[in-house]
């Protein structure tokens, strides 16, 4: 049992990216971590944690606001820290049948942090989703819950195998 302490922080639209973080979170758990999961617009500090893992949904080829507003307000901190990006979004299951390179918004953070990794998870669009373009495209069959608890899960112990061991 170690109390290395880590922060997965996201921004989520409508409920999917937390969805993932929380997911990665209880793996951490579960692998002996102190894991902490909030929104990335309720992080005041970053200094009592030894990693942080920043998630956003991409809308549009962007990057959830959120998430940049928290790189932005924390990079000085984040730079001392090992930090792992991930991103949600393809509705789709693209994300399981290859790497989905990050959008340039995140490509740009990523070497901005110095983070170790960025991936890309499947998204979510399913009838609980708000808005009019979002059930329009799951009345015409374009949604779904692209998420897969399994690769997010082996991620996260992917992660946590890199954080134990002195890089």
């Amino acid at each position: 049992m170690h109390n290395t302490r880590v922060l997965i922080a996201y921004g989520s639209k409508h409920g999917a990216t937390q969805g993932i973080a929380e997911e990665l979170g209880a793996a951490l758990r579960s692998d002996g971590f102190d894991a902490m999961v909030m929104p990335a617009d309720r992080v005041d500090d970053v200094s009592g944690y030894d990693a942080v893992i920043l998630g956003g949904a991409v809308y549009a080829g962007r990057w959830h606001v959120e998430a940049r507003r928290c790189a932005r307000r924390h990079a000085g901190q984040l730079r001392q820290l090992p930090v792992w990006l991930f991103s949600s979004g393809p509705v789709d299951d693209s994300a399981e049948q290859r790497d989905i390179a990050p959008v340039r918004g995140v490509a740009r953070w990523m070497q901005r942090l110095g983070a170790r990794e960025h991936i890309t998870f499947g998204g979510a669009l399913t009838e609980e989703t708000p808005g009019r373009i979002a059930h329009s495209l799951v009345r015409h069959g374009k949604g779904g819950d692209f998420r897969n608890p399994e690769c997010i899960r082996r991620w996260a112990h992917h992660s946590a195998t890199q954080l134990a061991s002195p890089s």
